[in-house]
């Protein structure tokens, strides 16, 4: 598979910047080779063009910040890797470890009998504080235009009374 040009690895690390919060992954997830990812997503988020792009794409998807980005990888990340350390024979060495996505890990310990207990994070928990957040964003709209309508209203009764 042909490598893709720089504008799309560019846009693929915003879209991934806005979901997971986190440049290096983004920058990895994106195409950029992981030896270089971080000085990349530097590059991206110093680009005017890219800093457009993610704050499009969070008003589109009504996030202000990494909070959002979390629950959502929180609700709907891999549990994967997880899975995959659990049922390894043995310790992976940490090459391996290192490129695990672990984001949904709450907890890791090992087990008296010789095995490793996960916990991972509650994704119906995350679903909930992220429909609480989406909400608490409408609200915040619903408020600013009936403060807009309020205001617009009184300045008409203001400009009546005045004639």
């Amino acid at each position: 598979m042909p490598d893709k040009s720089l504008k799309s690895k560019r846009d693929a690390f915003c879209c991934w910047y806005v979901i997971l919060g986190n440049a290096f992954e983004a920058a990895e997830r994106a195409g950029f080779p992981k030896e270089t990812a971080v000085s990349d997503a530097v590059k991206c988020l110093r680009s005017q063009e890219c800093r457009k792009n993610i704050a499009s794409l969070r008003e589109l998807l009504s996030d202000s910040g990494n909070v959002a980005a979390g629950l959502k990888r929180l609700a709907f990340g891999s549990c994967t890797d997880a899975v995959y350390l659990v049922f390894a024979d043995e310790l992976p060495p940490p090459s391996i470890i290192e490129g695990l996505d672990l984001f949904n890990v709450s907890e890791i310990k090992r087990v008296k009998g010789g095995g490793v207990e996960v916990k991972l994070f509650d994704r119906l928990k995350a679903l909930e504080k992220l429909f609480e957040l989406e909400n608490s964003f409408t609200d915040r709209d619903k408020a600013a235009d009936l403060i807009t309508a309020l205001t617009a209203s009184a300045e008409e009764s203001d400009s009546i009374e005045d004639k």
